[in-house]
């Protein structure tokens, strides 16, 4: 999914894209609201969203934990991770390349509108129109005509620069009826339904859009979603630090057992820690570092411990600083990286090395696959770094609201010992600081970044984060041939085929390394005695459908 929090830039996603990156701190007070008849919200650990409540315009995890529950989408994922129907009643394909989507009866908007097939066309032809600027445009890439509606932009500044549309809408998205459409790809792309969990993909309702086509000033601070959630009152985003949300009593799969929602909007972790501690936060997805071995003891069954998607990255502006630009010079500061070291000890050993650029999680994952560019080196770090003329200052730029202090100034440690060279680092206040200024081409050395998955497949840790024009290509990487690697994997005839050639890909990014894998995520989390059957997914979703109130 998407950039996080702490992805899903996980931010779903994906991220994370997704999709993995910035965890919270200090809020506002935790008084209820009257919309839950007398008694509190549950209360919900966020950082601050990037942006307003759009789709199509989110791809970090804050922001996606909110619409998870104001929307949902054509597919979900069950337990072994594999997509089933949600919304859509069949996506079928004959080719692999002209898919048929037709939707169940019965499900409706908060509004009172009924879903449609042309919602979803809407909404994904309003998210890929280049002149909208929204940041999941890229997803839709694989659809027939996304280079008429979103021309590649040369200078990479977005809106501004790219040429000028010569469509407003996507050739290959067709409405056939009230409940079916049908999506013509570019190429043949098996893995396409799976795709179609993530934010991105979710419907808009007509209410959304104004006369012209465009999204209504004020649909992010209050959306309109089909989910079992919908908006108590509008949000402020920068102001308000709570989002507050109601049960949906007319959702067509039953109502959620939890009444009302506030998610709460930190920018501390630790804070938001006490206030669990103290039960005036109930559900904290990611705990402190520090905390967690601790945490195990003190909420015993109430702890979480469970598999996650994230990938933690230090990335590069290829673009900026000298020692950014050549794949040796990263190859000696990965190498110079005590990995084992930091997640022993830095994270209590709830964190592994990363090996590879994709999580151990999904398909495709090898181990060791990024061999002697993440095997701590010294010697040959600083051999690597002295031979290509390596040159400080190196800067490190993290985000301050996600726990990531103790670790980076580790990695920062590390650097100065053995390669030699001054280090500076450079914490923001939010992670959604750090994506703007990336958005914006500002950070020029290295930056904290992880993924959490949009959807189950290798695919989703290649594409958006790394093709030329992706969603989340926060190090302006650009490679013909992987790009083309990508379209292969896409299009070929069996999954086994499909890995190998996702790998080949992976392997590219491992030679050039436009980001250095780090770690791999776990979940750690917790919840107050006042709530109870609460869960978190690998996407790392707090699933509020199920959980109740104790």
């Amino acid at each position: 999914m998407r950039v996080t929090k702490g992805a899903q830039i996980v931010a779903g996603t994906a991220l994370l894209a997704l999709a993995v990156a910035a965890c919270g701190g200090g809020s506002g007070d935790s008084s209820g609201s009257s919309s839950s008849g007398g008694s509190r919200p549950v209360n919900v650990y966020i950082a601050e969203p990037q942006n307003d409540l759009v789709p199509g315009n989110t791809t970090e995890t804050s922001g996606a934990e909110v619409l998870n529950d104001l929307f949902i989408g054509l597919v979900d994922y069950d337990k072994d991770k594999k997509p089933v129907n949600r919304v859509a009643e069949s996506i079928e394909s004959q080719d692999q390349q002209t898919w048929t989507v037709k939707l169940k009866d019965g499900y409706k908007f908060h509004n009172g509108e009924p879903v449609t097939a042309q919602n979803f066309v809407d909404a994904w032809n309003y998210t890929a129109y280049g002149p909208n600027g929204q940041l999941s445009s890229s997803f839709f890439s694989t659809v027939k005509g996304y280079d008429k509606v979103a021309p590649a932009d040369p200078d990479g500044e977005g809106p501004k620069t790219a040429p000028e549309p010569s469509a407003k809408t996507l050739e290959g998205l067709k409405v056939v009826d009230e409940k079916t459409f049908t999506v013509e790809l570019t190429h043949k792309f098996s893995g396409f339904p799976t795709m179609l969990g993530y934010t991105a993909f979710y419907p808009l309702p007509k209410a959304a859009f104004d006369g012209s086509g465009k999204l209504k000033a004020d649909f992010g601070s209050n959306p309109i979603g089909n989910g079992p959630f919908k908006m108590s009152k509008p949000w402020k985003r920068g102001t308000d630090q709570t989002i507050s949300l109601v049960r949906d009593d007319q959702f067509k799969e039953g109502a959620a057992k939890i009444d009302a929602l506030d998610f709460k909007i930190y920018t501390d972790q630790a804070t938001a820690f006490r206030d669990l501690q103290a039960g005036n936060l109930d559900i904290m997805d990611q705990l402190p570092a520090e905390s967690v071995s601790s945490a195990k003891a003190e909420f015993g069954d109430r702890y979480i411990e469970k598999e996650s998607s994230g990938v933690g990255y230090f990335g590069f502006n290829l673009q900026g600083a000298e020692y950014a630009k050549k794949p040796e010079l990263r190859k000696a500061i990965s190498m110079a990286i005590d990995r084992k070291t930091i997640t022993d000890t830095v994270f209590s050993g709830t964190r592994v090395p990363a090996d590879d650029m994709v999580s151990p999680i999904v398909a495709g994952y090898r181990q060791g696959a990024c061999g002697e560019a993440c095997t701590y080196d010294p010697a040959k770090a600083k051999q690597l770094w002295t031979e290509n003329g390596g040159k400080g200052p190196v800067e490190l730029s993290y985000n301050a609201d996600g726990g990531h202090k103790e670790w980076v100034e580790a990695v920062a440690n590390n650097l100065r010992t053995n390669l030699g060279v001054e280090v500076t680092v450079k914490p923001f206040e939010k992670f959604a600081l750090v994506l703007d200024d990336l958005h914006n081409k500002k950070i020029q050395g290295a930056f904290r970044m992880a993924w959490i998955m949009d959807y189950p497949s290798i695919e989703d840790y290649l594409r958006p984060v790394f093709a030329t024009g992706g969603s989340s290509n926060h190090s302006q990487y650009s490679n013909k041939a992987f790009d083309e690697m990508l379209i292969k994997g896409d299009s070929a005839a069996t999954l086994d085929e499909s890995l190998k050639l996702y790998q080949q890909a992976d392997d590219m990014l491992i030679k050039e390394l436009p980001y250095i894998p780090v770690y791999f995520y776990q979940t750690n989390g917790a919840y107050s005695k006042n709530v109870k059957n609460v869960d978190i997914d690998p996407f790392e979703r707090i699933d509020l459908y199920h959980a109740e109130r104790a």
